[in-house]
């Protein structure tokens, strides 16, 4: 089986590759790397370009509601703007499916999420979830719904492989799990051999953005550190950025 390490894996001929990690309702670091990505295609004028987003959108920080209105403003307004799922956006669809009082959304930042739509909810108190619930559906633009369900857990540019959380070792790409896509951490992180694509991926919050002969880790804790970075990827030439 071939495999590439990260020194000479490269992306595709003629497209720069831009790569945001973990965003946690951060509108203002999403506005200000967008903003760092337009100086760089204006200082060095690619061919062409995409942005690819690494998933995790809502939950935790202040502005979730804006972070989705931002990308489907601009999912509208170009082709260049790509997202991937993150375990969280999922969550947030399986709150507003379900209700559930003890899923991923309710204790892990679902509070600041509905508040950015306006909506408080008290998760220990279940008359205040399920009203809180009825109100979000009320809330969310359809829009932000069908941006969230449309969101792909993987994709591919030359030698990278983008997803939310990594991949679990020895599965061939195109057979992995979904799950896993968003959810993997130990059992991913840990392992040191070389795959076909260099993995590139977030979920797992460190201080500097991780960079391993086999992936790339980008979630640099956005909501905490005030700090969200993104990798772009031009042919064999890579570069780090950095919105704080």
């Amino acid at each position: 089986m071939k495999t590439v390490d990260f020194k000479h894996a490269r992306g595709p001929d003629r497209l720069r590759v831009y790569a945001i990690g973990d965003v946690h309702g951060r509108l203002d670091l999403l506005q200000e790397m967008h903003r760092r990505i337009q100086q760089e295609n204006e200082k060095s004028p690619p061919f062409d370009w995409v942005i690819v987003h690494l998933g995790d959108y809502v939950d935790r920080g202040p502005d979730s509601k804006g972070v989705l209105d931002l990308l489907v403003s601009a999912q509208k307004k170009t082709h260049r703007m790509l997202a991937i799922a993150g375990n969280h956006d999922i969550g947030f669809l399986e709150f507003l499916a379900t209700g559930a009082p003890n899923g991923m959304f309710a204790h892990n930042g679902g509070r600041q999420t509905a508040l950015s739509y306006g909506v408080s909810i008290d998760f220990n108190d279940l008359g205040s979830v399920a009203a809180g619930r009825n109100a979000l559906l009320d809330a969310v633009p359809s829009g932000h719904i069908e941006f969230l369900r449309g969101l792909k857990r993987s994709m591919i540019f030359g030698d990278f492989f983008l997803c939310h959380a990594g991949i679990r070792p020895g599965i061939e790409l195109e057979s992995q799990d979904p799950e896993d896509l968003v959810w993997i951490r130990e059992q991913f992180l840990g392992e040191p051999r070389l795959y076909p694509k260099v993995i590139i991926h977030g979920h797992t919050p460190v201080t500097d953005v991780e960079i391993r002969p086999n992936r790339i880790n980008l979630d640099t804790g956005a909501v905490f550190s005030g700090r969200l970075s993104a990798i772009a990827i031009d042919a064999e030439n890579k570069f780090l950025l950095e919105a704080v």
